[in-house]
């Protein structure tokens, strides 16, 4: 399997989405940059460069999630992105494994048609005790099941992407993140969660003043 990196608003996107919901389980998918992929090659590296928060309680409703995804792939082609995985926390704080997450019937639907895919799992203890450290657990599809990767890891190419993330949280950011169960109730909303990108940039950018500075 190749390497699995992940962009600073990606991470924030699903570690928000996961704070915001505590006492339920989220769902959601993520994009790569496909510019950087080869056509029917098996085990690229990823650089996930977005997540879009889907549910946190329309996990079985499959109407929702053909409405979701069609909007999710019309948007990914015109930035030249690609869906490329799955991720999900599970509503019980010891469940940090993928059988124990829901739709994986869309997460093995994407693995179907790009075979790189990966599924990333929150893990609910990491994320509530440490927040210096990834807590994410990564898995990719092989043989008609998802496997824990054995080095387990995903990269982070942007300096300070965990402590961008932890000033968020400090900040309660997640209180503004939108998923689609939020805009299908109300389509003002932003799924997209551009804000949520731009305060994410405007932070990583601070922090390499700050590093130039020192």
């Amino acid at each position: 399997m190749g390497e699995v990196s992940l962009e600073t608003a990606a991470y924030a996107k699903i570690i928000l989405h996961a704070a915001k919901y505590p006492d339920s389980a989220v769902t959601g998918v993520l994009l790569a940059d496909a510019s950087k992929l080869k056509d029917g090659a098996k085990n690229q590296d990823l650089d996930i460069v977005d997540a879009i928060p889907l549910f946190h309680h329309s996990h079985y409703v499959s109407p929702m999630g053909e409405v979701a995804l069609t909007q999710i792939e019309a948007l990914a082609s015109n930035e030249n992105r690609i869906v490329a995985g799955y991720y999900a926390a599970c509503e019980n704080y010891r469940d940090n494994t993928v059988e124990k997450c829901p739709g994986q019937k869309i997460a093995e639907k994407i693995a179907e048609y790009f075979p790189s895919a990966v599924f990333v799992v929150v893990d609910n203890m990491k994320l509530s005790k440490n927040l210096e450290e990834s807590a994410l657990n990564l898995y990719k599809y092989t043989d008609g099941k998802w496997r824990l990767r054995e080095s387990n890891k995903v990269t982070f190419p942007t300096p300070y992407t965990l402590e961008t993330v932890s000033h968020l949280l400090q900040k309660r950011v997640q209180k503004d993140l939108v998923d689609f169960d939020n805009y299908l109730d109300d389509c003002t909303q932003d799924w997209t969660n551009l804000g949520i990108e731009k305060l994410v940039a405007s932070i990583n950018a601070s922090n390499m003043i700050d590093c130039k500075d020192d």
